[in-house]
């Protein structure tokens, strides 16, 4: 009976052994490679999606914002403003005389 249990257990690992060396080279195939590159395409594709789509929302509710402002004749609240007049911010400043064209 002992001899039978180990015959099992030898079974048991021997084919999760072989299930596991499979799929590992499986993964090594150009098919399998394409698989994993595709996979990790659309996963960067839908982060993609995920991103342009908050970004459309964050625009969508900061017009709303403005146009809520504007209809109750409230100034709008430009907080770049200073940023934009500052004399010292600019091209010159991000590219010196030299790298310009």
């Amino acid at each position: 009976m002992r001899r039978l249990f180990w015959l099992g257990v030898g079974l048991a690992v021997g084919v999760v052994v072989v299930r596991k060396a499979t799929r590992t080279a499986q993964s090594y195939t150009p098919a399998g490679i394409a698989s994993t590159l595709s996979q990790s395409a659309g996963g960067l594709v839908e982060s993609l999606r995920s991103f342009v789509e908050d970004v459309r929302v964050g625009m969508a509710e900061r017009e709303q914002e403005i146009h809520q402002a504007f209809a109750q004749g409230e100034a709008f609240d430009d907080q770049f403003a200073d940023l934009r007049e500052d004399p010292r911010i600019g091209d010159r400043e991000i590219f010196p005389e030299e790298h310009q064209r």
